[in-house]
């Protein structure tokens, strides 16, 4: 098992992340690395309830991407399990920091992750969903 963390300061207030990254009407505009397009997003936002988004790759392949909320902290933190098509369960913690009035530091700590390829991935993957938040934003 390995895990990664990431950090990205994004010019908005923690209030605004926050929504961007739990209300599914919002999520679906900026989700997804480049090239992905996120076709659909559900999210139960309280301690047991379910999310499930849904990337479409450019081969037209859709992978759905799922779990539960562990820990709700609006604004400030999220905890969720994290499950890619049938790999193994993961966690996720996104915390959403104000640095200054108008920006926000977003930590992602991914754990429990099964392999570094997978790591790797991943890595990928979230740095280019911080790339699209930022540009949701901006």
């Amino acid at each position: 098992m390995t895990d990664l963390t990431i950090r990205r300061v994004i010019r908005a207030r923690p209030e605004r992340i926050f929504d961007a990254w739990t209300n599914p009407e919002l999520l679906q505009r900026w989700w997804g690395p480049a090239g992905v397009r996120c076709i659909a997003a559900a999210v139960d936002l309280r301690c047991g309830g379910a999310y499930r988004i849904g990337n479409q790759l450019p081969d037209g392949t859709v992978i759905w991407i799922s779990g539960e909320f562990e820990i709700v902290e609006s604004p400030h933190r999220l905890v969720y399990s994290w499950c890619v098509g049938d790999e193994p369960v993961s966690r996720v913690t996104v915390s959403f920091v104000a640095i200054t009035e108008d920006s926000t530091e977003v930590v992602i700590h991914h754990e429990r992750i099964h392999s570094a390829a997978v790591r790797d991935d991943h890595e990928w993957g979230w740095l280019e969903c911080l790339d699209g938040l930022q540009r949701w934003v901006g």
